[in-house]
């Protein structure tokens, strides 16, 4: 089966980093990820991404600021043409981006999420990095340009496949080749993989029935001595306290368990991590995750309630995430 020119940068380094037993599994990840007859959208996004005009070769790329930005000499009605295309894509949930002249003010400021997390980090440079559920690619990015030698996102949304090829085009070969995107859920990396120098996981766990599953899948993709940094939804409490809401949470109706910090620790630790930490705890504010111009639906302000806003609608703790770092044992 040909390789289609999207995927042919992904192959080459998965064989460059000496993934071959995955690699035999890329053709039907992808076929299934990028089904046309199961995301009837998906056309529309690969034709709004196909679409975008070339770009001249000299072109100002920051992978390492609070926006991830793309300066390029456009005419006018190519920046036209680039903002009309990349509204195709929306919504945009994590950002912010500036590509071609075009500021993407996301529904998240994931800006700020790296800000709190990125100081307690193993230095990143020459790091192979796993980003599970990294939608569109925002925290990948800031990730190469903190210099990670190899980035693979796994996420299995097509949109921000697409939301990711769209930031492709602009970054071109800006950061070395080094950062690419699987559309595919955790379970689909191969057990036992023992390859990434840091996993990260944010904003995932609380979608899992199985917690410790996802964390031991977490810890298999992790080489001996490699660094965990999971985030996730918390609530305020003991080792013991977990919160298992109803059939929704802040609207969203897949949220499982929230445990306190202090239960994540543990569950942590009994998945066979060491040295076990938390660095940030806070609740999540409506300046930090809104609406905008490029996510137009509702957002944080709108799932809290109108009277107490430190509960959610239904009447649970309002939002409240922390980040927690573990390694794998040597």
């Amino acid at each position: 089966m040909p390789i289609a020119p999207a995927h042919r940068a992904l192959y080459q380094a998965f064989l460059d980093q000496g993934l071959e037993t995955w690699l035999a599994r890329l053709p039907d990840q992808l076929a299934r990820g990028l089904d046309r007859q199961r995301f009837g959208d998906l056309p529309a996004w690969e034709k709004a991404v196909a679409k975008l005009p070339p770009l001249p070769d000299e072109r100002w790329v920051r992978l390492d600021a609070d926006t991830v930005s793309v300066e390029v000499d456009l005419t006018d009605g190519q920046r036209r043409q680039c903002e009309n295309l990349l509204g195709k894509l929306a919504p945009w949930r994590k950002g912010p981006y500036r590509l071609g002249g075009t500021f993407i003010d996301s529904e998240w400021r994931s800006d700020w999420k790296w800000q709190r997390l990125a100081p307690h980090l193993a230095p990143l440079a020459g790091r192979r990095v796993l980003d599970v559920g990294g939608g569109n690619g925002y925290h990948a990015w800031r990730m190469a340009g903190a210099g990670a030698e190899f980035v693979l996102v796994i996420d299995p949304s097509p949109r921000f496949f697409w939301q990711f090829r769209a930031v492709r085009h602009f970054v071109g070969d800006a950061d070395g080749g080094r950062t690419h995107f699987l559309p595919v859920g955790i379970e689909e990396v191969p057990g036992g993989l023992a390859f990434f120098d840091t996993v990260f996981s944010m904003g995932v766990l609380y979608h899992r029935p199985s917690p410790l599953e996802h964390i031991q899948q977490l810890k298999e993709a992790l080489r001996p001595g490699g660094e965990l940094v999971l985030e996730t939804l918390v609530v305020e409490g003991d080792e013991t306290t977990v919160l298992l809401p109803g059939e929704r949470y802040a609207a969203m109706p897949n949220v499982y368990f929230l445990p306190s910090s202090a239960a994540l620790c543990r569950w942590l630790e009994r998945g066979g991590l060491t040295n076990v930490r938390v660095v940030d705890e806070a609740v999540t504010t409506v300046d930090e995750q809104r609406a905008t111009d490029w996510m137009t639906f509702q957002s944080l302000a709108d799932f809290l309630d109108p009277d107490d806003p430190s509960r959610t609608r239904e009447g649970y703790p309002a939002p409240r995430r922390a980040v927690v770092i573990a390694n794998r044992p040597r």
